[in-house]
């Protein structure tokens, strides 16, 4: 299995859980299985062309997908996968 942490402002869609245990062979598996279990995470990971939206950053062991094969990256047992929703903004100077 490999634990998905979810960050604070998706949890209300995972039952309030922090992380949750997924089980696929590759990051997109994982997503799917994710979604389908967590129907409501789907429009915030998403967009209507059924691609990751592009403010949302996943990260499987602290490597940024977009630099691995992306949803093609293969996952094992034990992996951690960390969803990371872009933030904007701070004070101007």
């Amino acid at each position: 299995m490999t634990k998905v942490m979810i960050p604070t402002p998706l949890r209300p869609f995972t039952d309030k859980q922090d992380a949750v245990e997924i089980t696929g062979s590759t990051v997109g598996e994982i997503l799917t299985q994710l979604t389908a279990k967590h129907e409501g995470l789907q429009k915030h990971l998403y967009n209507e062309d059924g691609k990751l939206r592009s403010f949302v950053n996943i990260y499987l062991n602290d490597e940024d997908i977009r630099y691995l094969q992306r949803e093609e990256t293969p996952v094992k047992s034990g992996d951690t996968l960390s969803i990371i929703p872009s933030v904007a903004g701070g004070v101007p100077q």
